[in-house]
């Protein structure tokens, strides 16, 4: 029978993509081997499926789980999270954290061979000591509910209806309380959530972070406005919810728009950042600063970044894409000179203060697109030995490519989020002479399907 919508077959799970859907092949008795490719979410390899074809394209169809016929030794008895499969935020909670980390292992090689080209040695994943309450940051959404209360949760994949859930299992657990005080507050104090569809209502999104090692927690509140009802409820409930709160501030966005935060945030208690500690250093966090979620990955990860970097003391070292200063603050102590760039202002002044914090004098920080920046610098005639890379999930662009190419740097690490436009640049780069030595996948993102690596190259 040729594959149609709604029809029921028996399929056997034999591969998995990077976005955590199992792969399988319907062989129609009419159609020559070997059959159209069928994606199947919240399988594992190994699985045998009742599955119901869902959608049917030229090459390939999408279907859904009606029953586990046989299931793979890689499954878990228990995902433990009851938004799983409803939230867009984690793909492998079905899996145990084992398999999940040979499926990222097997993805980031094939990817890096397939797309880029490359046979470079891709190395073994480093995993996490733990799969959960690892992230550092939350940003929940809120909407008008249909009884009248608010719901707070996360989006349902490729939408923007939000799947309640307070208690996420990748966020430390006090979160739990801070969502509960501003959701009291809202009803007592009739506070509107934003309807994204009629563009009205006030509180658009509850983000919170806390430091890993001082434990210190920032509460920011998304607004359409610049003042909200009843400011001293609002302090009082989550100083109570949170003891470990030190900063509440109140981030301006008025737009109707995708984008999370507006330009502005106004303090309305305590201090306007807060302060963590990483690789030795201290940092400081204001609600626009990038900073990587799971702590104990990171220093992993800036480790092998610094190992790729090789740097004897004497090098000056361009750190692109460089947030609050994180990844070249933390090589500064090996580096003659190290220069940052970042685009956003805010991240740009916290990286400032954070190598001022750190007594770190070798380094100086300049506000501008890392494609402007690197050609400034070129164009200043500034030599750069080594230049880091930490993009966007969308990667370098080729001017920009272009631009570290022509430094003529002796190394380049890249740190990447994506292995696919990880391995679309490592190509580039080496049409322009750098040649990748190792690749090595990190896991920042357990039970989700996001993979950081980091990538070594020398000039030839």
């Amino acid at each position: 029978m040729a594959l149609q919508k709604n029809l029921l077959t028996e399929l056997h799970i034999t591969a998995v993509t990077g976005e955590g859907s199992g792969v399988a092949r319907y062989i129609d008795a009419d159609v020559p081997a070997p059959g159209m490719v069928v994606f199947v979410p919240g399988t594992a390899v190994g699985d045998t499926i009742l599955c119901r074809i869902v959608k049917v394209l030229k090459n390939h169809a999408f279907g859904k789980v009606e029953e586990i016929v046989t299931p793979s030794p890689d499954r878990c008895a228990d995902v433990g999270c009851a938004a799983y499969g409803k939230c867009g935020g984690c793909n492998w909670r079905h899996v145990t954290y084992e398999a999940e980390c040979r499926y990222k292992q097997e993805w980031v090689q094939e990817t890096i061979r397939r797309v880029g080209g490359i046979e470079a040695p891709v190395l073994p994943l480093m995993g996490g000591d733990s799969p959960d309450r690892y992230r550092n940051k939350a940003q929940f959404p809120v909407a008008p509910g249909p009884d009248g209360r608010p719901v707070i949760g996360f989006y349902a994949p490729r939408s923007h209806r939000i799947i309640p859930c307070k208690d996420c299992r990748l966020q430390p657990a006090g979160y739990a309380a801070v969502l509960d005080a501003v959701e009291q507050w809202m009803v007592e104090c009739d506070v509107p959530a934003y309807a994204e569809e009629h563009h009205t209502g006030l509180l658009r999104h509850i983000y919170i972070r806390q430091a890993a090692v001082t434990a210190e927690m920032m509460v920011c509140l998304v607004c359409t406005e610049r003042r909200v009802p009843n400011e001293e409820r609002l302090i009082e409930l989550l100083v109570e919810a949170a003891p470990n709160m030190v900063s509440l501030s109140l981030n301006v966005n008025p737009d109707r728009t995708n984008v999370i935060l507006g330009k502005r945030s106004i303090t309305l208690w305590g201090a306007d950042s807060i302060v963590d500690r990483l690789c030795g250093l201290r940092f400081r966090l204001s609600p626009h600063s990038f900073y990587q979620v799971n702590h104990a990955q990171t220093e992993k990860l800036y480790r092998l970044a610094a190992q790729a970097a090789a740097l004897t003391g004497k090098e000056t070292l361009l750190d692109l894409y460089c947030g609050t200063g994180t990844i070249g603050l933390s090589m500064a102590h090996t580096a003659g000179a190290v220069i940052g760039v970042e685009v956003v202002e805010a991240a740009v002044r916290d990286a400032k203060k954070n190598a001022s914090a750190n007594r770190i004098r070798n380094a100086r920080f300049i506000c501008a697109d890392a494609a402007q920046a690197a050609a400034q610098l070129a164009g200043e005639g500034t030599q750069v030995d080594v230049v880091v890379l930490d993009p966007p999930r969308k990667g370098c662009s080729p001017d920009l490519i272009d631009t570290v190419a022509q430094m003529a740097s002796e190394r380049v690490v890249y740190v990447s989020c994506d292995p696919a436009t990880l391995a679309r640049d490592l190509k580039l780069f080496a049409e322009k002479g750098y040649r990748t030595q190792w690749v090595q996948p990190v896991d920042l993102f357990p039970r989700t399907a996001h993979c950081e690596n980091v990538a070594s190259l020398i000039r030839e």
